[in-house]
């Protein structure tokens, strides 16, 4: 029984690692894309401020009064027919801007067969996980200064183990609006597991994250620059497939030297027609390019693409993410105002 679930665990970190730093710690669905449009900038974006709820279930700062009885549905179906989804909302509270915000993430790892220690076969598993947020933010008084935070609370079952924990997410926004310049940075999943699988208890998926963005002058296109996993700075790693065997034997591992590390943490995408009925969304994750590129074979990994339209109170949304040529994810979303 341990064996099948540590298969399961293994399963359970490993598909969030595709464009995470994996293996390190539990919970990790909680890294995972939350709406279309993040899945088209690249992965990870923590600049937009506006209407969009789910912006706020990665940077609690970002939230807003624009966000007011907004209701946004994604759903995307991962990598090994693994099945997530995210669900938000918010609720301007006051005419002082005092706006409230939840949000449901879901994964479903699906089916498993199980075998005993010696190989039969026996009864079949499954896992999920589940975190419910509720999410705050602030202006700094007299300020272009906003602060936010989530509260998480986790579920995590696997076969037949449970385990429970809590999370906070703390951003920080500033917009400078002569330029329409937005800068801002994140600590997520700052917590603990309260009740875990068995008797050892895990880290969560931490990690600060910054970014900017801003929209061209006389142009509609908006730039975003985003720099992840900045709490570890070596977050790169030798791929041993990439190694290179010369004429007398000797093997030559790859190289990764200081400048190929620091370009890892970023992520570049773009908007275009950002304000307008119909958007396009492209983006660039070097990470995720540099990790799952195959030698010899333009696999175009890192790259993302999307779009939304709006049609009257809906906006409908799409993303296309490309690991390599064996694996792509397609994200799905809907944007519901409810004023």
């Amino acid at each position: 029984m341990l064996k099948k679930v540590l298969l399961l665990l293994a399963v359970a970190t490993a598909f969030p690692a595709v464009a995470q730093i994996g293996g390190r710690a539990t919970y990790q669905f909680l890294d995972l894309v939350t709406s279309t449009r993040q899945a088209a900038l690249g992965g990870k974006n923590i600049t937009n401020y506006d209407y969009d709820p789910t912006q706020a279930m990665y940077n609690p700062a970002t939230i807003n009064a624009e966000m007011d009885n907004q209701l946004a549905l994604n759903y995307a179906n991962y990598i090994g027919d693994v099945n997530y989804g995210t669900a938000t909302y918010a609720y301007l509270w006051d005419r002082r801007t005092q706006v409230l915000h939840t949000g449901v993430t879901y994964i479903n790892y699906g089916s498993f067969d199980g075998y005993d220690e010696n190989g039969n076969p026996t009864d079949s598993f499954s896992g999920g996980e589940i975190a419910l947020s509720f999410g705050y933010a602030k202006n700094v008084a007299f300020t272009n200064f906003h602060v936010g935070g989530n509260a998480k609370f986790i579920s995590s079952k696997l076969e037949q183990y449970t385990s429970f924990g809590v999370a906070l997410d703390i951003g920080v926004f500033y917009l400078y609006e002569a330029w329409d310049l937005h800068i801002t940075g994140v600590a997520r999943n700052v917590g603990t597991q309260i009740t875990p699988y068995e008797n050892t208890y895990e880290k969560l998926p931490f990690e600060l994250v910054f970014g900017l963005s801003q929209t061209l002058e006389n142009i509609p296109i908006r730039w975003h620059f985003t720099l992840e996993n900045m709490q570890q700075w070596n977050i790169a790693f030798a791929n041993p497939n990439r190694d290179e065997t010369d004429l007398e034997g000797e093997v030559t591992s790859e190289n990764i030297g200081l400048i190929d590390n620091a370009f890892r943490h970023m992520i570049f995408a773009i908007e275009i027609f950002p304000e307008s009925g119909f958007n396009l969304r492209l983006g660039y994750n070097v990470r995720r390019a540099e990790e799952l590129r195959i030698v010899d074979q333009r696999s175009f990994a890192g790259l993302t693409a999307g779009f939304s339209i709006k049609i009257n109170k809906l906006r409908l949304s799409y993303a296309y993410s490309r690991f390599n040529s064996a694996a792509t994810t397609s994200t799905f979303g809907l944007n519901i105002n409810l004023q």
